[in-house]
């Protein structure tokens, strides 16, 4: 083979260069940009919170135990939009880790009470302090106006929904 056809080949099969997408109308959606937003901010989650082995739904279900202490299953999962299917092997996870655990409620022996382990009362005293440096990096994005304001709206969209 020539060098010429092979430097033709070569071009040919060569990666193309990176071309600029365009989102078109993307961009405009409230939805897509909610997901994007996300997203990145359950990275920045995952990221910050790798030292604790905590995914987000797991510090929500630690932070509603720790503020409502003997709460039941079922409440939680009302709470926090949490399908019982689902709730189980989360709760599972949290038990076998020592973090929370199952009190049975008198006179309902359907019904669990939940409650943190003194590890998962330390647990969620440094998923705190975690979560204010992930906060404050939030924040220093979007200042602190913009975070309110953010916050507000985003609520809103929580009421109505």
């Amino acid at each position: 083979m020539s060098k010429l056809r092979r430097k033709e080949l070569d071009a040919a099969t060569e990666a193309p260069a990176h071309k600029q997408v365009s989102f078109g109308a993307l961009t405009g959606y409230l939805g897509y940009a909610l997901r994007r937003a996300h997203m990145v901010a359950v990275a920045e989650f995952l990221q910050a919170f790798q030292e604790l082995d905590l995914r987000p739904t797991q510090l929500a279900v630690l932070m509603i135990i720790n503020e409502n202490p003997g709460v039941r299953q079922t409440e939680v999962c009302e709470a926090l939009g949490i399908q019982k299917a689902n709730f189980v092997p989360l709760l599972n996870e949290l038990e076998r880790r020592g973090l929370a655990l199952r009190k049975s409620v008198a006179g309902d022996r359907r019904s669990s009470a939940l409650h943190l382990t003194s590890l998962g009362n330390v647990t969620v005293q440094r998923a705190h302090a975690i979560h204010d440096t992930l906060e404050e990096r939030f924040s220093a994005r979007l200042g602190r106006r913009g975070r309110d304001q953010l916050l507000a709206l985003l609520n809103k969209v929580i009421a109505s929904g």
